[in-house]
């Protein structure tokens, strides 16, 4: 993996995680809202709006770089539409990134698969 792949998938991982909290946090001021007189609703809305975009924006960056399949895109995509998937989205990131780090360390060492 190239440097330009790994920090793509670096920005993407950093933004998966305050984009999940976002979106719980307005969950949570739109309940307030019906149920008490706090409204913070345009505030976390805007707030959880911008994370968005740049989630996508990374996530779309990150496709073209990594040249995932159209299934693993979508999934990546799904999870940001999904209250908690920020965070799932995260550990299968760290996870993926990890396991190219030590692909990579492997071909440079020119350790082969037995």
């Amino acid at each position: 993996m190239d440097i330009k792949t790994a920090a793509a998938m670096h920005r993407l991982r950093l933004i998966s995680l305050p984009e999940a909290v976002s979106f719980l946090l307005l969950l949570v001021c739109s309940v307030l809202k019906r149920t008490t007189d706090f409204d913070a609703v345009p505030v976390m809305g805007m707030v959880h709006g911008v994370l968005f975009v740049l989630y996508v924006l990374f996530w779309a960056d990150a496709w073209n770089r990594t040249r995932w399949s159209p299934g693993r895109a979508a999934g990546y995509f799904v999870l940001s539409v999904l209250p908690t998937g920020g965070f799932f989205a995260e550990r299968m990131l760290r996870r993926e990134s990890e396991a190219s780090v030590i692909a990579a360390r492997a071909r440079r060492e020119g350790v082969v698969n037995a």
